[in-house]
């Protein structure tokens, strides 16, 4: 008598764990890993795209001086690192110029130093002033190579910025030394190569 009572118990139990069952393989599927999903979407949104440019120096000014220069944004910073050949051994000027143009034998065609906020000339960073293409001066060893990595916050690869976009501007090596004083360019002589940047 009492073993009846157990098998009905069992039997609808049974019965109760299939009809779960079921509904469980009946319904929708749940999408896998959706939250996380979501979350790496948002991840690679808020993270900013690496920028990056690669321009050739061309020889100006009758010079054999070439190289490369690339740029780098990322995290808010760019960084800029040149290789150069051809140079005289010891100090030469390069700066950023105002326009990405180095169809002039000479290089004049890229105008005055990159200047938006109109200050004077001078070493970057001095609290007298500086121009925003003052970078400064590398140095070339006895076989005439040089190289020099900047880098800065104050520039940007196309953010649109006037006072920082960096593109449409070109770089200048010069024959002789910024003295970082004389106005407007820090008496640094010839322009022996020139790059455009261009995006």
């Amino acid at each position: 008598m009492k073993k009846l009572p157990l098998v009905a118990l069992a039997a609808a139990f049974a019965l109760v764990s299939s009809c779960k069952n079921n509904n469980q393989e009946n319904a929708e599927p749940d999408t896998p890993n959706a939250d996380m999903i979501t979350e790496d979407n948002m991840m690679q949104e808020a993270t900013p795209a690496v920028k990056k440019i690669t321009t050739m120096l061309s020889a100006k000014s009758g010079s054999d001086v070439t190289g490369e220069v690339v740029f780098i944004e990322e995290n808010g910073e760019v960084v800029m690192t040149t290789n150069i050949t051809g140079l005289t051994p010891g100090m030469h000027a390069i700066h950023l110029h105002e326009t990405a143009d180095c169809s002039a034998d000479d290089g004049t065609s890229s105008g005055g130093h990159w200047n938006p906020t109109g200050q004077k000339h001078g070493k970057w960073g001095d609290e007298a002033g500086y121009h925003k293409g003052d970078i400064g001066n590398l140095e070339a060893d006895e076989q005439g190579n040089a190289s020099l990595t900047f880098r800065t916050n104050e520039w940007c690869i196309g953010c649109g910025d006037p006072a920082k976009d960096i593109i449409g501007k070109a770089v200048i090596v010069h024959q002789g030394v910024d003295d970082f004083k004389t106005q407007p360019t820090g008496d640094a002589g010839a322009r022996v190569s020139c790059a455009g940047v261009i995006e």
